[in-house]
């Protein structure tokens, strides 16, 4: 005889966690079904191991989707302030490290064991590690057959996240369970990752690796700096890291999520200079070579590195260099347009964009419009949110929502 509850949850990761506990303390019967061995390895790993649970700045202009409004909802109803009030409760020590992102004093491990013990506080049964081998709609319910046998649930929700990070166990269960359903999928892509280019088009810049800066960072139509959300563009502020395969560190993250193939990236490296203006104006003054010039603005390997990518010979002197050519090195400092040819994949992504799409969703409840008691939440559905501790209040907000729905 298969097993009675009212809820199953699959996926014990932070929005699965998140969806138990509430639904629990509602006096729900919930059973939380994992395949990993170690719980919320992912929440483990975040933020070198001191977990960015959220970002005090988050709203839905911080997030992609197809469908952009469709986060407004579980966002109000359950904020950044909310979470922090949870975290507070626990007395976990946190601090605010940049732009709003927090993070815990010690360890992510604090905030695993706040999520299990909200759901001990509601009496969640756990299936770990236990494999689910398929759910099937049975009458007003559901049928969840796994490795330790059957589990009957008047719900589901799923919480199963995307691609990223394989090595520590993602796969595509959510997505098979959507399409089966008959909901449909926004086409899933690496997020928040390293992206890269081509052998002979990056040697040039590879002796670069190491080498970080803060820049500005733009791509597809973003103009302007409060252009950060429109669709296909966006632009950043934050540090870039040179790597021997391409570009790093959260400049390039973050730029990620907007890129398409085959359009360029465009950084200026000096986002508080006009360089060209800067080098002709000093022309009449200074009698230094213009990588002397360079050197004290940036790093030396990289104005090396940009001189004779761009042609410049490194011991002519900067009173010696025509205005033309000045205004072409200002161009490619402040405007350097460069093309990626891909990204370090989902090995390296720390989420992954697209998934269930929200238009078979509702925003209130997080539940498939058209198959009554199977929710999806977190990572699963396309909404993806800036680097930062946005992705993990996402997790929060549709887990809480789901809870109190189911």
């Amino acid at each position: 005889m298969a097993k009675q509850f009212d809820v199953a949850v699959i996926g014990a990761g932070a929005a699965g966690m998140m969806c138990a506990a509430v639904a629990a303390q509602r006096g729900k019967r919930v059973v939380l079904i994992d395949h990993a061995e170690k719980l919320a390895e992912k929440i483990r790993i975040s933020g070198g191991g001191r977990c960015n649970f959220t970002n005090i700045n988050t709203g839905p202009a911080n997030f992609l989707s197809e469908n952009p409004h469709f986060c407004k909802s579980a966002l109000s109803r359950y904020t950044a302030q909310d979470f922090l009030a949870l975290v507070k409760k626990y007395r976990i020590g946190h601090h605010e490290k940049h732009r709003g992102q927090l993070f815990c004093n010690d360890s992510s491990e604090q905030i695993i064991a706040m999520l299990k013990a909200e759901c001990s506080a509601g009496d969640v049964n756990w299936r770990m590690p236990c494999k689910v081998l398929s759910v099937v709609k049975e009458g007003e319910g559901f049928v969840v057959a796994t490795d330790h046998g059957d589990i009957a649930a008047e719900s589901v929700v799923v919480a199963t996240g995307g691609l990223s990070i394989p090595k520590i166990g993602a796969t595509d269960l959510g997505y098979r369970l959507a399409t089966q359903f008959g909901l449909p999928l926004v086409e899933p892509r690496p997020g928040l990752v390293p992206l890269t280019f081509d052998g002979p088009s990056w040697a040039p810049f590879a002796p670069l690796a190491g080498i970080a800066l803060e820049v500005d960072v733009s791509t597809g139509s973003g103009k302007g700096k409060n252009a950060r959300n429109v669709k296909g563009g966006g632009l950043f502020r934050e540090d870039l890291l040179f790597t021997h395969r391409g570009l790093s560190g959260p400049a390039i993250l973050q730029i990620s999520s907007y890129w398409q193939p085959g359009t360029p990236i465009v950084l200026n490296l000096l986002p508080e200079m006009d360089v060209a203006e800067e080098l002709i104006g000093s022309k009449t003054t200074v009698k230094k070579q213009i990588g002397n010039v360079l050197s004290q603005w940036l790093p030396a390997r990289l104005a090396e590195g940009l001189l004779l990518a761009n042609g410049f010979a490194l011991d002519v002197r900067l009173a010696d260099l025509p205005d033309a050519k000045l205004r072409q090195l200002g161009d490619a400092i402040n405007r350097w347009a460069i093309v990626p040819t891909g990204s370090e994949g989902y090995r390296k992504a720390e989420v992954t964009l697209g998934g269930v799409d929200t238009r078979a969703l509702s925003q209130q409840t997080m539940m498939a419009k058209d198959v009554p008691g199977l929710y999806f939440i977190g990572e699963t559905v396309d909404v993806t949110g800036w680097l930062g501790g946005y992705n993990f209040q996402w997790a929060w907000a549709s887990g809480f929502v789901a809870g109190q729905s189911v």
